[in-house]
């Protein structure tokens, strides 16, 4: 990575220095606002902890939701600032502003070692504005908070896809530096994109072919073996000329897959059997079927028993797994045995036959913590689902490419 990382900041020395951190706080919240999986927050805490005690003067940036460029409560990172709190073993405050006064008088009184988290950047219209002025505007006062001696500290990777100003902008304005997480990250998922040993296993799933479209057709050509799951796997049965009732179809992107079927034959896994549901309900009754044999006016809702154990076959012979996208409707637990068959042979494959297997943030990393699996026996599990996969297909990181300018 041709770029200045943190440790050469820590090198350098941070005493009394306020450095800006970008992290990714984009964590689930139930209808109470309790954040239901800490990931990404447990994630930031080695580059914070190593600021923090070396005398920095913390300031981060972060995101939840999507409140389009208005203040809304509801989005507010009162929560994360709480659990941070725990994590770091000291109060962290949430300023009452993005980049106003409160942000600035809060960031202008903090001392050696402490931390102060800003509210939601989105909350800022300009925070995704196509303008580049009004970007531009923005970075200015995000970087005036870090005052004279400043620098910034990129570590929200699943960010990082984006050119947006607290990830892109504001690195042109300061000493810019990838923090320990941006930094594995995009080192291992770089070593599976570009030297993947074979088998070479991509498991992706979600619910539309047209989101993970590039990635099939930049990764069929690299993988031996690309299984096929979750909402948009009806789609490519579809293709195949099954009546899916009422599963979740891309009516647009069936000749697509017709295609990309043609094109890639038996590399493509896809489902043989399905388990249906007669509604999208987690109490709803469940039925296992042949893969065109859904009952009328039900849904596919998870991957069947025999298609678990042709993809469990595939993954086990692996040597490197990538793996993005639930099988099934992993919080319903009558549909999750899909999804925990899948990340269950790939822990089976890195224990025993030491594959590289790496889980492609998102809904992929959720399921491993709501399943209550070993998140250990992956090799990694990245933060950042788009992120990964845009880096894994090829393209440009522009959070990471303003880096080493």
């Amino acid at each position: 990575m041709a770029t200045k990382n943190l440790q050469q900041l820590l090198d350098e020395g941070v005493d009394g220095r306020h450095v800006l951190v970008r992290s990714d706080f984009n964590v689930p919240l139930d209808d109470d606002g309790n954040i239901t999986d800490a990931g990404r927050i447990d994630a930031s805490i080695p580059t914070l902890k190593a600021l923090l005690d070396g005398g920095a003067k913390v300031i981060v940036m972060a995101h939840l939701g999507r409140p389009k460029g208005e203040v809304n409560p509801k989005y507010s990172l009162a929560p994360v600032a709480e659990a941070l709190s725990e994590r770091l073993g000291q109060f962290v405050p949430l300023a009452g502003d993005v980049s106003g006064e409160d942000a600035h008088e809060r960031a202008n009184g903090l001392t050696e070692g402490e931390i102060l988290l800003l509210e939601n950047v989105r909350f800022d219209p300009r925070e995704t504005s196509k303008d580049e002025a009004e970007r531009e505007e923005f970075a200015g006062e995000l970087a005036a908070l870090a005052a004279d001696n400043g620098a910034f500290v990129s570590d929200g990777f699943g960010v990082v896809h984006r050119a947006q100003t607290s990830v892109y902008d504001v690195a042109k304005k300061l000493p810019a530096y990838a923090g320990y997480l941006v930094e594995k990250e995009v080192e291992t998922l770089s070593s599976v994109k570009d030297d993947p040993q074979h088998p070479y296993v991509v498991v992706l799933g979600g619910s539309k072919v047209s989101d993970k479209l590039g990635v099939i057709e930049a990764l069929a050509e690299k993988a031996d073996s690309v299984i096929i799951g979750g909402g948009m796997c009806y789609t490519f049965l579809a293709a195949q000329g099954y009546d899916v009732q009422k599963s979740l179809l891309q009516d647009d992107m069936v000749d697509t897959c017709k295609g990309l079927i043609e094109k890639y034959g038996d590399k493509l896994l896809l489902p043989v059997d399905v388990a249906a549901g007669a509604e999208f309900d987690k109490d709803t009754e469940k039925q296992v079927v042949p893969a065109g044999e859904i009952p009328e006016g039900w849904m596919g809702l998870d991957i069947g028993p025999e298609t678990a154990e042709k993809y469990v076959v595939a993954i086990k012979d692996s040597k490197t797994v990538f793996w993005n996208g639930p099988m099934g409707v992993f919080e319903f637990p009558n549909f999750a045995d899909g999804t925990k068959a899948v990340a269950e042979a790939m822990i089976a494959a890195t224990r025993d036959n030491g594959s590289f297997t790496v889980v492609g943030g998102g809904d992929s990393a959720a399921s491993v913590r709501t399943l209550g699996l070993d998140e250990d026996g992956f090799s990694h599990i990245s933060t950042g689902g788009g992120a990964s996969l845009e880096l894994i297909e090829g393209k440009d990181l522009p959070g990471v490419s303003v880096l080493a300018k």
